[in-house]
Formats: structure tokens, C-alpha cells, sequence
């Protein structure tokens, strides 16, 4: 009874993590349309290029963020729950590491500071 217990957490994790993924990656991609369409809007009522290209590139890159941050919720649930090799500890730690320095690039980008020099 123990087992099919375990098989089915396993089973679920497995499926909260798929949904996790399918979440970060719809969050990419909605937020890179929705960008796309409020940089076309805001063309048409008269906004430069320059400032919309601007609006445009924080915004995709706030997407970004968000989804990266579900992706890798999604990595920490199949690493803790689904998969506990020594292996897939280490092969999260390095995708860990990747987004966490491409969410910093992303952030002082968007800001033009790094996080911790902000004011307020």
C-alpha cells in the first residue's frame, strides 16, 4: 500500500511539475505577445519608435523574468520530489546558477542598475 502511495505523489509531482513547465512557458509567451501588441499600440497613438522599442524591451525582459522564476519552481519540485539523484542535484545547482546570472543581466538591462544600487 506504502508503494502505491509513493507512486502516485511521485506520479503527481510529475504532473504539477509538467503544468509548472507549461506555465512558465505560457507566461513567456504571453508576455512577449502582449509586449509586442502594447509596443504597437503605443506607436499608433503617436509614441516615438525609440520609446516604444524601449517599452518594449523592459517588457519582454519582465516576462522573461516571471518565466523563468516558474521554470525553475518547476525544476526545484521534480529535483526535491521526483528525481533525488546525485546527478539531477547537480544538473539543477548549474541551471540554478544559468538563470539566476541571466535574470541579474535581464534585471540591470531593464533598469540600466544592478538590483542591489537601487534607490527605494
Amino acid at each position: 500500500m506504502g508503494y502505491l502511495t509513493s507512486m502516485n505523489l511521485y506520479a503527481t509531482m510529475e504532473s504539477i511539475t509538467t503544468a509548472l513547465e507549461a506555465l512558465g512557458v505560457a507566461i513567456l509567451v504571453t508576455g512577449i505577445t502582449l509586449a509586442f501588441g502594447r509596443a504597437g499600440l503605443a506607436m499608433s497613438h503617436g509614441q516615438t519608435a525609440a520609446l516604444a522599442y524601449e517599452g518594449l524591451r523592459k517588457s519582454i525582459g519582465r516576462s522573461i523574468l516571471l518565466g523563468l522564476e516558474v521554470l525553475v519552481a518547476a525544476d526545484l519540485v521534480y529535483t526535491v520530489v521526483v528525481d533525488r539523484s546525485l546527478d539531477s542535484v547537480l544538473g539543477l545547482a548549474l541551471i540554478v546558477v544559468v538563470r539566476t546570472l541571466l535574470s541579474l543581466s535581464l534585471e540591470v538591462e531593464i533598469d540600466g542598475t544592478l538590483p542591489w544600487r537601487r534607490n527605494g
